[in-house]
């Protein structure tokens, strides 16, 4: 019986979102840690019934923000960019809490969304707002994001996948592991193996690679 309730409020939620979603858009539901059904649209990004909910999807982000989450997700999360609406959804009836997911072409928001102005972060046992203007880089070290500052370094709940879409132009991702703020940039050499690098205007002087994979987007963003 309460597995035909579930379905029940699928259903209702699906042929809601279907009156009023444009014919492009798909339709993802999810519930626990995989999806339960998808609706496609002519921007299909092929989800199948009962796929785990990958990182750095819409989804996974409702799902921490516990609200609506609106963003561009790049083709490393499913292999197709889009532009993704999600919104929690319970249903107290039945117990059902889940998220549903408007999936749309990248070019469909007429507005790009405002970056972030500030990033919470937690410094032992307790929580900071970091102004990004004052955030020199960002780091992913064994499944942990770390942010570093002038004064600290603090931990942060999102991935820098999740990061990289929200911060402006003023950062660039040079790495799997880190995204850098280029105001705080002294210079760029290679190091004994010719290896691209980039020295931090920091009170270390720190040195970050630069990965082959990243290195002609780099060059292309700052024209050298």
């Amino acid at each position: 019986m309460r597995k035909k309730l579930r379905s029940n409020v699928i259903h209702q939620f699906s042929t809601f979102i279907e009156d009023w979603v444009p014919e492009e858009a798909s339709i993802a539901i999810a519930g626990g840690d995989k999806y339960i059904n998808y609706i496609p649209g002519k921007h299909d990004i092929r989800i199948n019934q009962g796929q785990p909910i990958p990182s750095g999807s819409i989804t996974e982000r409702v799902y921490m923000q516990k609200s609506k989450v609106e963003s561009f997700v790049d083709k490393s999360v499913f292999g197709v960019p889009y532009y993704g609406v999600g919104y929690p959804i319970e249903d107290q009836d039945t117990g059902f809490c889940g998220a549903l997911t408007v999936i749309l072409p990248p070019e469909y928001p007429k507005k790009k969304p405002e970056p972030l102005s500030f990033i919470v972060g937690r410094l032992e046992d307790i929580w900071v707002p970091i102004r990004v203007e004052d955030i020199i880089y960002i780091e992913s070290h064994q499944k942990k994001t770390i942010i570093y500052t002038k004064d600290d370094c603090f931990h942060s709940k999102f991935p820098l996948k999740i990061l990289e879409q929200q911060l402006s132009d003023s950062f660039l991702r040079i790495h799997r592991s880190f995204i850098v703020n280029i105001a705080y940039i002294k210079q760029f050499s290679r190091d004994i193996s010719s290896n691209l690098e980039v020295k931090l205007k920091d009170h270390n002087g720190t040195k970050l690679a630069i990965s082959q994979s990243y290195v002609q987007s780099v060059r292309n963003t700052l024209g050298f």
